[in-house]
């Protein structure tokens, strides 16, 4: 929905308020505005990704943050991920120590990025409208549930008509693995987010090679940094970004419902 010039995304599923992206003449408007919404739909999290500059007004109307990525917009003003509880009970986070050290795990791998390569027989692409059908399968395979209905071919063809480029490996006519860019061309960013790979072709590096090309992709069509907001609690996925040079941002707790219930996701973030 949109506030102004701003986005938000809101719902049952996710029990919360995404304020995706804030416009700065929408404020201080749509803090109350969001608040409304909150207290009316008995969400129990708010949480929005502001500038820096819009913290402070944020932080006087009960947000903290959680998460942050400098020079975010256009390379130079850093991004706050900021939240506002409605229940205490949703910050608090049951699984902390596991999530710290599956973290700590991921870290590990700072540097030492593995250079896969795709096998014999498997070709890597950007997705066109025909894959639509075939994406939404592999989704809904991988993925129980999900924040956003991807598991639709609909909302991926309107998705791929406006700012969202999809990628795919396949073998043959199947789609073996797959992910996306999310790209701001206001603020020069791309969210690397919807890693998919088939149980059938795991441990071959795929989200991986997925990564580094769409990295590719995005530096030829000028974006300044790259982020992604992964599962706090696997590590495979955050040890590929901890790998390929990305930085721990911070973590949402129980951000998100993913994989069949909330949880807590955890910020990365490099400049490309």
């Amino acid at each position: 929905m949109k506030y102004g010039n701003s986005i938000l995304q809101h719902g049952r599923f996710n029990n919360r308020i995404y304020i995706m992206t804030l416009a700065e003449n929408d404020l201080p408007g749509i803090i109350g505005f969001a608040d409304d919404l909150a207290k009316r739909e008995n969400y129990t999290k708010i949480f929005g990704k502001v500038p820096a500059s819009s913290a402070d007004m944020f932080a006087s109307a009960g947000y903290v943050v959680e998460a942050s990525i400098p020079s975010f917009f256009q390379g130079k003003e850093e991004a706050v991920f900021m939240a506002k509880y409605f229940d205490p009970e949703r910050r608090k986070t049951a699984n902390a120590t596991e999530l710290t050290e599956i973290r700590a795990a991921a870290l590990e791998h700072t540097g030492r990025k593995e250079r896969g390569s795709l096998p014999n027989g498997f070709t890597l692409r950007p997705a066109r409208t025909e894959d639509t059908e075939k994406l939404a399968d592999l989704f809904r395979k991988v993925f129980p549930t999900y924040p956003f209905p991807i598991s639709d071919p609909e909302y991926i063809r309107t998705n791929m008509q406006d700012n969202v480029r999809y990628f795919l490996i396949k073998e043959g006519d199947k789609i073996a693995a797959a992910s996306s860019c999310e790209v701001d061309k206001e603020s020069l960013t791309a969210e690397m987010t919807d890693f998919a790979v088939d149980p059938h072709y795991r441990g071959r590096s795929f989200a991986g090679i997925l990564l580094e090309e769409m990295e590719k992709t995005m530096r030829r069509e000028g974006i300044i940094t790259a982020y992604t907001i992964a599962r706090s609690a696997s590590l495979p996925m955050n040890a590929v970004f901890a790998g390929a040079g990305y930085r721990f941002g911070g973590m949402l707790p129980n951000n998100t419902n993913i994989s069949g219930s909330i949880e807590s996701m955890n910020t990365w973030y490099k400049k490309l």
